[in-house]
């Protein structure tokens, strides 16, 4: 609370009624630094969505609902938690006439539209970030130079991509494209970097006009000469020079990606601009993944598979001998990931559940939540790895010789609605929305359901979360040829336990027909499931993936093991 206070004295000084904290920074990536989560700062929640509202009398903490449970744990004392789209801002201030501040460094006007839309209120952008103002830490940034893809992880050539991009606004007669997303930079230039923990993103924006003319905004100290050679085309330039440069160009038709273009710049632009609407197309450029990005990625994914299926059997044996915590396990997973030495980093933070933890949707153990592995109790685990050639995400629900009736039950109607979307028969015009429903057709059926979409987008050796393609109510994308997505229908009960399954699939066409193929090369933990609920296609779809895993693991495995997963892989 004193942290608020201290804030609250600002806000005469700024003659603001509040002030609005996000969790991103400025190049609003999925993941933030320590040093730069300022809003986990001030609110102590740690999730990577959400954003928070301190007025002079009380605190709200704006979350979706893979939150609710864990911001109201971490935050619940000080802030009160809404979960949109259940109730959202807007709905909060309607009858409020206040002057909230905000850095339009970190804000983009879409999130203040969504989110804030509300004539009474007045949004005041303000040239300090208030929290910067009472958070004294040092943020010396590391000096981890960009580096390029090796040829043998590169599906396209950059300037065959560079191409795509000049035609794009050639065709709608744009002058220019501003990159505000730096995972779309690294796409462009098949580049990547250190500067997120969890995905290889080069910090940085881009200025691309139709005549392939090209700025790269960055912290020049990251590039190499050897780079700077490579692409001679390009002028690489300090970031905080952008505003400058962007504020030179007049009477020209921008492209900008509004999901990413800060309030800012986005002014600065559209001062002597105009600002066409049109989306970044690199974003449904980069989801459609190029054939030798597929084959990579398959192969990401067994290196990925025999640690995680390792690891379960480690688990099973052990967890009545030795006493293994949520922490002690995820850190042996990431022991056995590491053995690997074409393993970078992990893709996002390890879902670690045990038992209620596990009804936590983003739940991360930390030293006061950490539980351990106990007899009775199920499982979830959902953890990821980054490799040079491909990105990982995968989930797995495993018996602790479990033997609740209605825990099976409910597990067993979440297969169900896995393999329904395994399963789906794609048509030209499918959407995510549509597959989503059919996901939660069984849970449904006894009148449960679950507060996530079913399953987003993955990039390649990129971030574990990209758009536009999701599995999800709102959803509308057409699924194309190369697209790779999550499939993950799961349930939650707070206070006892959660449920899900996810592999990665992606979009396949042979014979003029689309389908998906799994990815995900680990066993579905056989313990849980009621077979009687299994229809015969089902099981078929089961035995079928099972023997998949057993040809693509068995190699990597030592004799002991070789017999573990031939049990885990058996028929049923």
């Amino acid at each position: 609370m004193e942290k608020i206070n201290r804030l609250r004295k600002i806000f005469k000084i700024m003659e603001i009624d509040g002030y609005l904290i996000p969790k991103n920074d400025e190049f609003f990536g999925e993941y933030t630094s320590k040093q730069n989560d300022r809003l986990q700062y001030i609110s102590n929640f740690s999730g990577s969505y959400g954003f928070c509202l301190i007025l002079k009398d009380k605190n709200y903490l704006f979350v979706d609902g893979r939150y609710s449970l864990q911001a109201k744990k971490q935050s619940g004392k000080y802030f009160k938690i809404v979960t949109f789209p259940d109730q959202m801002p807007y709905d909060i201030l309607r009858s409020k006439k206040l002057i909230i501040g905000f850095d339009p460094k970190i804000f983009t006007s879409r999130t203040l539209e969504i989110f804030f839309r509300n004539k009474n209120c007045k949004f005041k952008p303000l040239q300090e970030n208030l929290i910067d103002k009472i958070w004294k830490r040092k943020t010396k940034e590391k000096e981890n130079s960009f580096y390029r893809l090796p040829k043998k992880s590169v599906g396209d050539h950059y300037k065959n991509k560079i191409n795509k991009v000049v035609a794009h606004l050639k065709k709608k007669s744009a002058d220019f494209q501003f990159i505000s997303a730096s995972e779309n930079n690294a796409w462009l230039f098949n580049i990547r970097g250190k500067d997120s923990e969890y995905s290889p993103i080069p910090y940085s924006s881009v200025l691309i006009d139709k005549h392939k003319n090209i700025i790269f905004f960055c912290n020049v100290g990251k590039i190499k000469i050897s780079l700077k050679n490579y692409f001679k085309e390009i002028k690489f330039i300090k970031t905080e020079f952008a505003p400058d440069i962007l504020s030179r160009i007049n009477k020209k038709k921008f492209i900008i990606d509004k999901n990413t273009c800060s309030f800012y710049l986005e002014k600065i632009i559209s001062k002597k601009n105009k600002i066409l609407d049109f989306f970044d197309p690199i974003y449904k450029f980069k989801a459609i993944k190029h054939k030798k990005e597929i084959q990579n990625i398959k192969k990401a994914h067994i290196l990925d598979g025999v640690a995680i299926t390792k690891h379960m059997f480690w688990i099973k044996k052990n967890f009545k001998q030795k006493k293994i915590t949520e922490i002690s396990s995820q850190k042996k997973l990431l022991n056995f990931r590491k053995k690997n030495k074409r393993f970078k980093s992990l893709s996002f933070p390890t879902i670690s559940g045990a038992g209620p933890n596990g009804a936590i949707i983003h739940y991360r153990a930390t030293k006061e939540t950490n539980r351990v592995l106990k007899k009775g109790d199920i499982y979830l685990l959902d953890s990821g790895g980054q490799y040079e050639f491909g990105t990982t995400d995968v989930t797995r629900t495993i018996s602790l010789e479990n033997s609740n009736t209605r825990i099976k039950n409910i597990f067993t109607r979440v297969l169900k609605g896995h393999i329904a979307v395994s399963n789906y028969k794609l048509k030209k015009n499918t959407s995510g929305a549509i597959i989503d429903n059919k996901a939660r057709q069984y849970l449904k059926k006894i009148g449960l359901n679950y507060s996530h979409g079913t399953g987003h987008g993955v990039g390649y050796f990129l971030n574990v979360h990209e758009g536009p393609q999701a599995f999800s109510k709102k959803n509308n994308i057409k699924l194309q040829e190369g697209m790779v997505i999550s499939n993950e229908p799961g349930y939650y009960e707070k206070n006892r336990f959660g449920i899900r399954i996810e592999n990665l699939i992606y979009v396949k066409k042979q014979n003029n027909k689309k389908y998906f193929e799994n990815l995900t090369m680990t066993p579905i933990d056989k313990d849980l499931i009621d077979r009687s609920l299994l229809n015969k296609n089902e099981k078929i779809w089961l035995n079928n993936y099972h023997s998949k895993v057993f040809k693509s693991l068995n190699k990597f495995m030592v004799k002991s093991e070789i017999l573990d997963l031939k049990e885990a892989c058996s028929a049923i």
